[in-house]
């Protein structure tokens, strides 16, 4: 019996050893120690190529000043009737692309058609009349020789047939009228492009000036901002400026094509176009931002390829006093170079060499 109990005695101190062993294991309390100190130099230098160090100094930056702007279409058109019609076909729809002379919209034509047929009857007519007025002019002509009929005769026959040539060159000119407006009829787009809107369907009357379709070139599109005078003032037609389009996350450059040379009263601004290079993702209407010179400043950039991240920080490596520095840095942007901007971290003067186990 006393063996009995000395046995489960035994068996929680038995766990609780066990259990501060795991505990010791999951410490590292079995691995190999490392004594506190700095790194060998000279082993660091056997990691890290420290042959050609870039020399930290203060350049000159451009400083830019992002206005909101707008993508616009610098040829846009707007497809409206110029008769008074029923609309009988729309032949495009919004997104639709379209050549120059594209029929786009057909309105009903009929009783253009039989004014047209009309005012050719009138002229068949008036050349009969025509014919016969200037055979009627031959032969007083000839009788007023012969001394068969008077001066008055041959004057009244001459009237006749001008009268008559009179109403013929006018019906001509009607008949040209009454096919211009039956060309009316069939509305034809004037440039190349895609359609943006459409605001009527067939079976819709169409009245003179009232919209139908709109219609852009995606190929002319610019970007229009408003920029405040201090900065407008030293920008210059042609000058190269940068656009960022946030929906796309695209940038591109942009040449200043027109500066309206009148101030806006109210938000003392001038209003800036810009023209810039297709790209069949850009809409009009879309929002952009553009970025104007406004000063510079003098800043410290290094080599992208000299900065090493862990997780979310950043570390610069540094020689000084021939040993090996490893510094953490705040960065600003990188521009096109692939030179990046030190907030801070570093000073002038600093010798900054590649990441360790780094060929660059």
């Amino acid at each position: 019996m006393n063996t009995s109990l000395i046995k489960k005695s035994f068996i929680p101190v038995i766990a609780i050893v066990i259990l501060l062993v795991m505990v010791a294991w999951l410490a590292g309390s079995f691995d190999d120690k490392i004594a506190p100190g700095l790194q060998s130099n000279n082993q660091t230098k056997s990691t890290v190529n420290i042959s050609a160090p870039f020399l930290v100094a203060y350049s000159e930056q451009a400083l830019y000043e992002p206005v909101s702007a707008g993508v616009e279409a610098k040829q846009a058109t707007i497809i409206s009737a110029r008769i008074l019609a029923r609309i009988e076909q729309i032949h495009v729809r919004a997104g639709n692309s379209v050549k120059k002379g594209d029929v786009l919209v057909e309105l009903e034509r009929s009783d253009l058609d039989a004014q047209v047929a009309q005012a050719q009857e009138r002229i068949n007519g008036l050349k009969a009349r025509h014919r016969e007025a200037d055979n009627n002019l031959t032969r007083a002509n000839k009788l007023f020789e012969s001394k068969l009929i008077s001066a008055t005769e041959l004057d009244r026959s001459k009237a006749g047939f001008q009268s008559i040539e009179a109403e013929l060159t006018a019906a001509k000119q009607g008949l040209e009228q009454a096919q211009s407006i039956s060309a009316y009829a069939t509305i034809t787009s004037p440039i190349d492009g895609k359609v943006v809107n459409r605001f009527a369907e067939p079976g819709d009357t169409a009245q003179p000036g009232q919209k139908l379709l709109a219609v852009y070139n995606p190929v002319s599109l610019r970007v229009e901002a408003n920029v405040r005078e201090q900065l407008a003032i030293s920008l210059k037609q042609g000058q190269t400026l940068t656009v960022e389009i946030p929906s796309i996350n695209k940038t591109q450059q942009a040449q200043i094509e027109e500066i309206v040379p009148a101030a806006n009263t109210g938000s003392r601004s001038f209003l800036v176009k810009a023209s810039i290079a297709y790209n069949q993702e850009l809409m009009p209407g879309m929002y952009a931002r553009m970025l104007i010179p406004a000063k510079t400043e003098q800043v410290l950039l290094v080599p992208s390829s000299k900065i090493e991240t862990v997780g979310q920080l950043n570390f610069i490596w540094i020689e000084e006093n021939n040993e090996l520095q490893r510094r953490f840095v705040r960065l600003g942007k990188t521009n096109t170079d692939d030179m990046t901007v030190v907030l801070s971290g570093l000073a002038d003067g600093d010798k900054v060499i590649s990441p360790p186990h780094s060929n660059k």
